[in-house]
């Protein structure tokens, strides 16, 4: 009897406990719709509100939100970085994932990233709610308006044999993501900014020789042979603003 009195008990400060909630959103005005929603949310604490890709991932790992909302296109960190480094850091953090770019190769992706949910913020604010509360919940909330992909499971990196505008064109832009390490994100989105391999090994702490071994790899993986054709990628894919 008394175990089963404790139990009950657990449960209900359990339910009293709000869910610490993290945005990282650089649309302004998207970012103040949805922090005001955010505000009437049940259960629901939110703890910051980052527009800023690095700033937003160097704030969670330190606050560990138990909900990360976070948007894929951001300044100077991508979204999929995000969410690799806080799976790997904060593994009990839920992320519901908002793009107004979906993809078909997307959902498949995120599923493998261990992304517990995603929405396309063009949707109404009530449906992007709905997602928040299903993800905040410990429920799995996936939609969109493109079919997912039938790509085979693994984090085996892309190959693309071209550099061609319409080759890249052609391709989905997470499937090109997905085929780079964050490092190597990282440098491509320093090297298309117009950086020299000597000013990123010292921007990132590394010698040139990685800088420039690094490099290798990404035109390798991209199959693409200047740095015009790297650039044009990481326009493409919102890794770096045209």
């Amino acid at each position: 009897m008394g175990s089963d009195l404790k139990a009950v008990a657990a449960l209900h400060v359990l339910s009293l406990m709000s869910v610490r909630t993290v945005i990282i959103e650089d649309e302004t005005v998207f970012r103040q719709m949805l922090v005001l929603a955010l505000g009437r949310v049940k259960g629901l604490e939110l703890v910051g509100e980052i527009a800023d890709g690095r700033e937003g991932m160097e704030f969670c790992l330190k606050e560990k939100p138990d909900l990360l909302v976070v948007d894929l296109f951001l300044p100077s960190m991508h979204g999929l970085e995000i969410i690799k480094i806080v799976r790997e850091k904060l593994p009990k953090t839920r992320i519901l994932v908002l793009t107004s770019h979906p993809d078909g190769e997307l959902p498949a992706q995120l599923i493998r990233q261990g992304v517990h949910g995603f929405v396309d913020k063009t949707e109404p604010l009530s449906y992007v709610l709905q997602a928040v509360e299903s993800v905040m919940k410990g429920g799995m909330f996936f939609a969109t308006n493109v079919p997912p992909s039938a790509k085979a499971d693994g984090d085996a990196a892309v190959r693309l044999p071209t550099d061609g505008p319409e080759q890249l064109n052609a391709r989905s832009s997470t499937t090109l993501i997905d085929a780079l390490t964050p490092r190597e994100i990282e440098i491509a989105r320093l090297v298309s900014e117009g950086l020299s391999s000597k000013e990123v090994a010292s921007q990132l702490n590394l010698s040139v020789r990685t800088v420039e071994k690094h490099r290798a790899n990404i035109m390798d993986k991209l199959g693409v042979r200047e740095v015009a054709s790297l650039v044009r990628y990481c326009i493409q894919t919102g890794i770096v603003k045209s």
